[in-house]
């Protein structure tokens, strides 16, 4: 498989990003984003981009990929609705819209979050532009597209959240997550987990294009008893 990865350097990107490394089914792995994930492998070429919406000068680097894991996101705190809509829904549909030009048998897996907004229409800001995203999505003629909406999200690895309130709180909850996992085992996923249901997706597809933390979890374990 050929992969293609947005938001390696963020924490559920980089969890993909080692999945992919380690998985012998992965012969490449492309990763694009404004700056160097600090990882070399022989399967791995990064594009460096510092425009997320405009992809015309590389059209001819993005050919040829089986899947596109994109997990560019960020919070929506202190961030105006326009701002959020930019990182959110602008930069996945330009994405989205040039690769499924130049790859229509590819399969597209955004990770989203728990509580997007289906119907797009709510009042919270971040899930409605998330649900907004994901039908957006959902509606272009990939191969196949995935929605996965994790919940709380355990990085493994000595992988770390860009984000600062994230790494606090992660931090601050690093002894209760065991406890937390064994108490609401259907809310808690780790970064491994994440990486591995999004090359098992690519390879075996599932019935349901939207995967809430719960089916990511039960897929998880089906890998893991087979």
């Amino acid at each position: 498989m050929e992969i293609l990865l947005f938001g390696a350097t963020g924490m559920v990107g980089a969890g993909a990003l080692r999945e992919c490394l380690a998985d012998p089914e992965v012969s490449r792995v492309v990763t694009i984003g404004r700056s160097r994930c600090g990882r070399q492998h022989p399967k791995l070429r990064e594009l460096l981009r510092e425009d997320l919406l405009d992809y015309s000068a590389i059209e001819h680097d993005l050919r040829g990929f089986d899947a596109c894991l994109f997990c560019i996101g960020v919070s929506s705190v202190g961030l105006s609705e326009t701002a959020y809509r930019r990182v959110t829904y602008d930069m996945a549909l330009a994405a989205a819209n040039v690769l499924v030009r130049l790859n229509p048998t590819m399969t597209f897996i955004y990770v989203s979050a728990a509580g997007a907004d289906t119907q797009g229409s709510g009042r919270i800001t971040w899930a409605r532009v998330k649900g907004q995203t994901e039908n957006a999505l959902l509606a272009l003629p990939f191969k196949a597209a995935y929605m996965l909406r994790p919940a709380v999200i355990q990085p493994l690895h000595g992988i770390r959240s860009k984000t600062r309130s994230y790494r606090i709180l992660y931090t601050a909850a690093a002894l209760a997550l065991p406890a937390l996992r064994a108490m609401f085992p259907n809310y808690v996923t780790s970064t491994e987990q994440l990486g591995r249901v999004m090359l098992i997706l690519v390879r075996r597809g599932y019935e349901k294009a939207v995967l809430e933390a719960s089916d990511i979890n039960r897929l998880s374990a089906a890998i893991a008893r087979s």
